[in-house]
């Protein structure tokens, strides 16, 4: 139908690497601010620190030459063989095509055969319906920082914060005790990480 993009007009679209295509840089950094704004100084370093291994911009072209959408691939250093996709964004005038699905699917390609991964992570907020969709379920939390975690399962990590104890010091003993934390509205019982956003994995 007119207006629609089928399977065949995929053959007019590319997802290329950004860092090795850098002259649509600007123009994606203009693309993800109108979703989500952002210092542009800080914008363009993110998107210039694209790189063959992690992170990784990639991003979705037409035959026009026009930028209609991102994704960025971040590293967990406590699942080495997974990595976050983030910013993951279609240009508003081209919504409702099935692009994001198409950019989705390359993605994953490219974590699988280029990257070497066996599974993939993400967060959402509003949008679990749509990865329910392509293969993605519900897991704990995972975070891009910290160390890695052996026979890592995506249904049994912990995600507990380690509150460290002071060490209790011969100079400490007479000091007057602490004052009390403050409460954290992140922090519900037995110390166990909420989070406003639905984590999702899917196996490659």
């Amino acid at each position: 139908m007119p207006g629609n993009i089928t399977e065949m007009d995929f053959d007019n679209l590319q997802v290329l690497l950004l860092h090795k295509h850098p002259e649509f840089t600007r123009e994606c950094c203009d693309m993800i601010n109108e979703e989500w704004p952002r210092s542009e100084t800080a914008r363009m370093m993110s998107l210039r620190a694209s790189c063959d291994d992690l992170p990784t911009s990639l991003i979705l072209i037409n035959d026009k030459k026009l930028v209609l959408g991102h994704c960025k691939l971040t590293a967990i250093p406590t699942i080495p063989e997974s990595c976050f996709i983030e910013t993951v964004v279609i240009s508003k005038a081209f919504r409702g095509k099935k692009l994001g699905t198409y950019l989705m699917r390359k993605v994953e390609e490219h974590c699988k055969y280029n990257l070497k991964l066996k599974m993939v992570h993400l967060s959402t907020k509003g949008q679990e319906n749509f990865y329910a969709k392509l293969g993605y379920e519900i897991c704990p939390p995972v975070s891009i920082y910290g160390s890695h975690i052996p026979n890592y399962k995506p249904t049994e990590i912990s995600h507990k914060v380690e509150i460290p104890v002071p060490i209790k010091t011969a100079a400490s003993s007479t000091a007057p005790p602490p004052p009390p934390m403050p409460r954290n509205e992140n922090l519900i019982n037995n110390n166990v990480i909420k989070s406003n956003k639905t984590f999702m994995f899917k196996y490659l």
